[in-house]
């Protein structure tokens, strides 16, 4: 079971993450916000393409619901913390800093 404590680690350990307050929530961004924790810190938004939001969604959909409004169809997806792994949500928060930082720093494989 992952917990907004492991959120927040995992999030600050990814090159050039900065935290900071997003309406009630916290968000953590690199130049965009590329997830966001409750402030009960029980469910975080992640925003994946919407490939990886189905994929994810489909994969795990006691953990992953699509956010139901234009965010949403965005690939923006709300991540219950106790129905993922910590394995689950690292690789959760990587797929959604990938897209966050520039495409001058992204390494090609």
């Amino acid at each position: 079971m992952a917990t907004g404590t492991d959120l927040k680690r995992l999030a600050m350990s990814l090159e050039g993450t900065t935290q900071g307050p997003h309406f009630d929530r916290t968000a953590f961004k690199v130049e965009k916000i590329y997830a966001t924790l409750t402030a009960d810190e029980l469910t975080a938004n992640f925003k994946f393409t919407p490939g990886q939001q189905e994929l994810k969604c489909t994969v795990a959909p006691e953990a992953f619901k699509a956010i139901p409004n234009a965010f949403g169809k965005q690939g923006w997806t709300t991540g219950t913390l106790s129905e993922m792994t910590v394995a689950e949500l690292t690789a959760a928060l990587e797929a959604a800093w990938r897209h966050a930082i520039p495409k001058s720093r992204r390494k090609n494989p």
